[in-house]
């Protein structure tokens, strides 16, 4: 009986991964880490500085482009310190509190820009479909509510988990398969029945995630049939190529956001092979 409530009892920490089977050359591999986290922090400050700094950048699609530096910015940071850790010092360990307080930061910040990916799908969308009430529908005011709004609901939906997460205790077997916590991962660390937050976690991956995904779908999917209406071929490849950028960014964003809720939901046998590549392109190529 002991040695049941033994294997339940909370763990103190949580073990973080790095690159399985290449510990002996983390510090080696920590440079190209260093290099993709500096090129983020000052790629996305200086995109803050040039758009603060001039005034004729001062329009919706660059406050959307601003949003969303921030957004990675702030994500970057959110990683940043338990993956150079891994790397730089072998520190794999993180406390239940401080895990619990990077998920929370991450999952926010990942549906924040989920949400700022599909305010810019829809400035694009009004930008080529009506451009002559453009100025007048994304007004500054507007613009700021809009912001509030995306930062408001991933606040709000994430809020929950890591007070949910604290209820449960831990088994013994702590060790994640990331270099940060994500909330599919923890819980499933979990000795207690999760089933209540496995099904909270996915009405918001559905309704964040999923939903924006498929506004954004079909955001450019009205985009292409206004392109393909303008008789001027000229033209109709100006109004395509602002689009380009966005759209891989919206590609980096929401593959491995869906591949990893995927994999960690409904197939738990996947290779790690593919679950730790999709985790780093997750948190921090896309910034």
């Amino acid at each position: 009986m002991s040695a049941v409530n033994d294997t339940k009892l909370n763990s103190a920490v949580f073990l973080l991964t790095g690159i399985p089977g290449q510990e002996d050359v983390h510090l080696w591999i920590s440079v190209p880490f260093c290099l993709m986290y500096v090129i983020s922090i000052v790629g996305n400050s200086v995109i803050l500085f040039i758009i603060k700094t001039d005034p004729g950048l001062h329009e919706p699609m660059y406050i959307f482009l601003s949003m969303l530096a921030v957004t990675d910015l702030d994500l970057s940071i959110s990683s940043m310190l338990t993956t150079l850790g891994i790397f730089l010092f072998n520190s794999r360990e993180i406390s239940l509190n401080a895990c619990f307080a990077q998920l929370f930061f991450i999952h926010v910040l990942k549906y924040t820009e989920s949400s700022v990916l599909l305010l810019m799908a829809f400035d694009r969308f009004i930008a080529i479909h009506d451009p002559l009430r453009y100025a007048s529908i994304l007004t500054l005011p507007r613009i700021a509510k809009m912001g509030l709004v995306c930062a408001l609901r991933g606040v709000a939906l994430i809020l929950p988990i890591p007070f949910l997460l604290q209820r449960f205790q831990y088994c013994r077997a702590n060790v994640l398969s990331h270099c940060c916590c994500l909330k599919q991962e923890v819980m499933k660390m979990a000795c207690s029945d999760i089933r209540v937050n496995s099904i909270y976690g996915l009405l918001v991956t559905i309704f964040t995630v999923w939903l924006d995904s498929l506004l954004i779908f079909l955001s450019y999917v009205m985009i292409l049939k206004t392109v393909l209406s303008i008789t001027s071929h000229a033209e109709c490849l100006r109004a395509l190529n602002t689009c380009v950028s966005q759209l891989c960014a919206v590609l980096l964003s929401y593959t491995p956001m869906i591949g990893l809720s995927v994999m960690h939901r409904f197939w738990e046998g996947s290779s790690p092979l593919l679950q730790i590549p999709l985790g780093y392109i997750y948190v921090l190529v896309h910034p």
